[in-house]
């Protein structure tokens, strides 16, 4: 079977843990009609268990939740026109396995420093990540380069609805493209 391509959309919005992703993605895809998946629902239920135990994931954790999240991405293009995925996606590596096969892919990065996250997850209630945790996500986290063209940036200091006013800007102008 030889699958055509779409004209469709799909951009997992990525950074570390607090940076905003779900409470951007949210807003977003009601202001876009878009569709709307959290990456974190698509967590092994081991993983969750490890990440309320205040530990940190490896990548032999990560790499069936990021290959769930690859077909999620695969699915939602050819039926939405523009979809939105939540994935922390921290190394380029990680990155690449949500691109395999996924050409209408982007990224939209979130993008801030270490104190302001820091001080919206110690707000945070009922949520599995442990702020502790910051430290690795950070030590992790793989910022693009200009090697990787369909990764886009936010800048996320500034109030949720600026955030989530340059998110639509920079997707509507990736979209223009």
């Amino acid at each position: 079977m030889k699958i055509t391509p779409s004209s469709n959309y799909v951009f997992v919005l990525m950074g570390v843990s607090g940076s905003g992703k779900s409470a951007v993605a949210n807003a977003v895809a009601h202001q876009l009609k878009a569709a709307f998946l959290d990456g974190d629902f698509l967590h092994p239920r081991a993983n969750i268990e490890k990440m309320s135990e205040g530990h940190p994931l490896n990548d032999d954790d990560r790499k069936p939740w990021l290959e769930a999240i690859n077909d999620a991405a695969f699915a939602m293009q050819r039926t939405n026109d523009i979809s939105l995925i939540v994935c922390s996606a921290l190394k380029k590596s990680y990155r690449d396995i949500l691109r395999k096969g996924n050409d209408n892919l982007s990224f939209v990065y979130l993008q801030g420093d270490f104190d302001t996250i820091e001080s919206r997850l110690r707000a945070r209630k009922g949520h599995f990540f442990k702020p502790q945790m910051l430290v690795t996500q950070f030590s992790t986290l793989e910022e693009p380069g200009t090697d990787e063209r369909d990764v886009l940036v936010v800048d996320i200091n500034q109030t949720l609805d600026e955030v989530v006013a340059a998110t639509i800007t920079t997707i509507e102008g990736a979209i223009k493209k």
